[in-house]
């Protein structure tokens, strides 16, 4: 083994098991810290650390041994810090929502994770810089250098931390700490085993976190039921957009490390990310006389569950506006690409008798829906892309989520009595970090 590397076991033990999380993470950060403190307690006041699609492929694009420790090493820092926060929110929701049963389930599931043994340490290589990631043009930047994500909305506080001692910032840049390689190539054994079991870990929670949608929703709707609620505030709607959008992060970051070790080498992509995402491929099977080739980096599944979401409503609208005998005389629904400058847009119109204008608030607020008997079993298991979520009023609001995550947005304008066209904005930069909460 060489001189100055080694993978180390925390003081006093032999264990081959691998340290918690955060007693890790704690270990990287750049100031020492009070071990009578309580872990999670330090992780709330940490700022998450957003990346961009360019960072990552720019890493990830001939990873070594070496270079996939660096990234679990940065694993083992970043997501103690959004899991603790997200824990500390499903704590102090408004309105009474943290005692129902579905988010206790949830809360628990976010905190066993938190304190899942897991993380590398003691490697340490030459660093390599990755190039600036730009603020997610999406969404509004706050004055103190966060992200609103709620709009003006009252979110009853967002883990972000707006007073002196939530702005302690505890470890060093992203760019000093994701690495695009390493200068290395003699890692020893050790190092893949770590790697290997480190991936292993990271499945596991992955999916343990698989019902959370559903879950939450199921929670949400316990809660409406338990108060007689008809639709939910602005205050629990902000929350939902912070906790699902941390979660697509959380995912991302996970599914993008365990694609990097597990699957082979393919020339169009870098882990999950598709570096010649082609938008005809993904809406070939709903629009089959497409005429385009756009490429560009994406993470497909992402797409692929916004646009299913859009062509189900617009289907939806027009079989019931014309009626399900008038198959043969249903006006087509029209999907238009156009590729810009900074980004890839795509149109979906349907004339499916548009939204009433009273409503158009409404369609972007989770449980708001049309449909009748909202109700997922609570031992449900399936994950996001799977879940029969149709009911639940979550198809808008989770699919401008996904579209927000990477810097671009969702957008609807109806002409009530005709029908919708919805704006897909994709910025294919890939250059916008995440909007974390």
């Amino acid at each position: 083994m060489s001189a100055g590397f080694r993978i180390s076991q925390p003081c006093g033990t032999r264990s081959t098991t691998l340290p918690p999380f955060h007693k890790l993470a704690v270990r990287f950060s750049s100031h020492s810290l009070s071990p009578v403190v309580p872990a999670r307690l330090i992780f709330i006041h940490v700022d998450p650390t957003a990346v961009s699609l360019q960072q990552m492929v720019l890493f990830g694009q001939n990873p070594s041994q070496g270079t996939l420790l660096k990234a679990s090493q940065f694993l083992a820092e970043e997501l103690p810090v959004r899991l603790a926060h997200r824990v500390k929110e499903l704590d102090e929701l408004p309105h009474n929502l943290s005692v129902m049963p579905s988010i206790k389930k949830v809360k628990n599931w976010y905190a066993q994770s938190f304190e899942h043994p897991s993380s590398p340490h003691g490697a340490r290589s030459g660093e390599v810089a990755l190039p600036e990631s730009t603020p997610n043009p999406s969404l509004e930047p706050l004055s103190d250098g966060y992200t609103n994500l709620s709009h003006g909305l009252d979110g009853g506080g967002n883990g972000n931390g707006t007073n002196g001692f939530n702005k302690l910032r505890l470890r060093v840049p992203m760019e000093r700490r994701y690495y695009a390689s390493t200068n290395r190539t003699d890692w020893p054994p050790e190092v893949q085993d770590y790697n290997k079991r480190f991936t292993k870990l990271l499945e596991h929670i992955k999916s343990r976190h698989d019902p959370t949608v559903t879950t939450v929703a199921q929670g949400v709707l316990e809660w409406k039921r338990s108060q007689n609620a008809r639709h939910i505030g602005h205050d629990i709607q902000a929350w939902l957009d912070r906790f699902y959008m941390s979660r697509i992060g959380i995912r991302f970051l996970i599914g993008q490390h365990v694609a990097l070790n597990t699957q082979l080498a393919h020339e169009d992509y870098v882990g999950i990310i598709c570096t010649k995402a082609n938008v005809h491929d993904i809406v070939q099977e709903a629009i089959e006389n497409a005429r385009f080739n756009l490429t560009f980096p994406y993470v497909p599944g992402h797409l692929s569950h916004i646009v299913f979401e859009l062509l189900k409503n617009s289907l939806r609208a027009v079989v019931e506006r014309f009626g399900v005998d008038k198959e043969d005389h249903f006006p087509p629904i029209k999907v238009v690409v156009v590729e810009g400058k900074e980004d890839i847009t795509i149109k979906i119109s349907d004339e499916g008798g548009g939204i009433p204008r009273s409503a158009i608030p409404l369609i972007w607020t989770y449980m708001y829906t049309t449909m009748e008997g909202q109700r997922i079993d609570q031992d449900f298991q399936a994950s996001d892309f799977k879940a029969p979520m149709a009911g639940f009023g979550y198809g808008l609001p989770l699919s401008r989520l996904y579209a927000r995550y990477f810097g671009g947005d969702l957008r609807l304008i109806a002409m009530d009595g005709f029908g919708t066209d919805v704006y897909i904005h994709l910025n294919r930069l890939s250059s916008s970090r995440e909007p974390l909460p």
